[in-house]
């Protein structure tokens, strides 16, 4: 299979450097997929697990990522995003205390600003409770 450049940058690291074979990100109407020479765009993708299979390897590896921007071309994509966590590295506890807090924070009244807060870190600490609970190829 054709292979790509695929970078994932984080705001405080470098996530992943090399080639890769597929990358599928979230995006607000689904899943996309990328595969090399793939025709050239600029999106936004939304928090949510992003999925990539590097070559020599049969199982996708997954990362846990907040809201960022995609840039694709024909031999390289560029994913920059606020923060990317491997599924294994969540604390499981925490990501549940932080979605009990921003169910909390929804009920309460709030400017607009705020409510869009409180929707993302929802959506956050969902999307990574379910990553955690799927490690190994199947859900714990």
């Amino acid at each position: 299979m054709k292979t790509f450049s695929l970078k994932i940058v984080s705001c405080n690291k470098l996530f992943y450097e090399g080639e890769c074979e597929i990358i599928t990100f979230p995006m607000d109407d689904g899943d996309r997929s990328v595969l090399a020479n793939h025709e050239g765009f600029i999106g936004v993708i939304d928090i949510g697990e992003v999925r990539f299979r590097v070559p020599g390897e049969k199982d996708y590896r997954r990362v846990v990522t907040s809201d960022g921007v995609i840039r694709v071309r024909k031999k390289m994509v560029d994913l920059v995003v606020y923060s990317a966590e491997r599924p294994e590295d969540i604390d499981r506890f925490r990501a549940q205390a932080a979605l009990e807090r921003a169910r909390e924070q929804l009920q309460q009244k709030q400017s607009i600003r705020e409510y869009h807060v409180s929707r993302a870190s929802l959506s956050r600490a969902m999307a990574r409770l379910k990553a955690s609970n799927y490690v190994g190829g199947s859900f714990k």
